[in-house]
């Protein structure tokens, strides 16, 4: 008797354990990655801007390659404007001596106080390592510029670069491990990427009077043409119109559901380990140029 009613105090409190530990773990909404990317052809979701026989398409147009020579450098924009979405391309840099070169990838509202959310490649001498740039424009004002070295080299293979912009965050993801966050700071003064559609955009052109080691390093003309390589083309966004100043599907979609309004434990783990090891700058540690840090750098833990 003794022994049973000891077990069923103990079963009894293992069962209390068991359903107090499953409400926990149904009230914690984990982070996820963003879906995979879908990969189409180029010609379903951009088409070419300038310089239209420095494009190369390969593979029934599933691949192109961006050339950029003496004479000009060339680009590509999305069909459609988006506010909000899930935004993806696989790109491979320009490889060997790319110094002066800027490979860009990149959304942007159509008007002066405009928003934009940056990818920029910066070029380098052989051997010396590719530098990524990120920025993010609110109602004009940019000046948000984060650098970091990447941890294999881009110009080896295809390597996916994407943006999830939804109401709550801008997360830029390289290979699925996101290596910044912007997140909505409205309530504390800090404009954010909500009623302006942006189109999508690339390009790879010369920039040698500051992309690498702030214009000492020239483009060398004798290493062209320079190729960009291309593919993924990856858009899944809610399609507006350009002066549509809100999404019909707002709430609907995945990437505007409660996992994607922050990041997870790990996933802030993967940011911290790029933040210790590859990031050279951050505007928000930059004390000369911003003596008081900007408000959104806490929030971003970028401080």
């Amino acid at each position: 008797m003794l022994v049973s009613s000891v077990l069923r105090v103990r079963m009894g409190r293992l069962s209390l354990t068991l359903c107090f530990t499953f409400l926990v773990m149904a009230t914690v909404t984990f982070a996820v990655p963003p879906r995979k990317s879908i990969n189409v052809s180029f010609g379903r979701n951009y088409f070419p801007t300038w310089a239209f026989d420095h494009i190369k398409y390969l593979n029934g147009g599933s691949e192109v390659d961006l050339v950029l020579d003496k004479y000009t450098g060339t680009g590509f924009q999305s069909k459609g404007s988006y506010l909000f979405g899930h935004f993806s391309m696989h790109i491979k840099m320009v490889p060997g001596d790319s110094a002066g070169t800027v490979t860009a990838f990149y959304l942007s509202s159509q008007n002066s106080e405009h928003d934009e959310i940056d990818f920029e490649f910066l070029g380098n001498r052989t051997g010396k390592p590719y530098i990524l740039q990120t920025n993010v424009f609110t109602g004009g004002k940019g000046n948000r510029e984060q650098r970091i070295y990447l941890w294999f080299d881009p110009s080896k293979d295809y390597h996916s670069y994407s943006v999830l912009w939804n109401m709550y965050q801008i997360v830029f993801f390289v290979d699925d491990v996101p290596i910044r966050v912007f997140k909505n700071s409205k309530d504390i003064g800090v404009k954010f990427p909500f009623d302006q559609s942006m189109k999508i955009y690339s390009s790879l052109w010369n920039a040698d009077d500051w992309a690498t080691r702030g214009g000492l390093e020239k483009t060398n003309w004798a290493n062209a043409p320079f190729v960009a390589s291309y593919r993924g083309f990856h858009v899944d966004g809610c399609e507006a119109s350009v002066h549509a100043k809100f999404c019909e599907t707002q709430g609907k979609r995945w990437w505007d559901q409660k996992e994607f309004q922050d990041l997870d434990s790990n996933q802030y783990k993967r940011l911290k380990w790029v933040r210790q090891k590859y990031t050279i700058y951050n505007y928000c540690t930059d004390r000369v140029r911003f003596p008081v840090p900007p408000p959104e750098c806490r929030r971003d833990r970028d401080i």
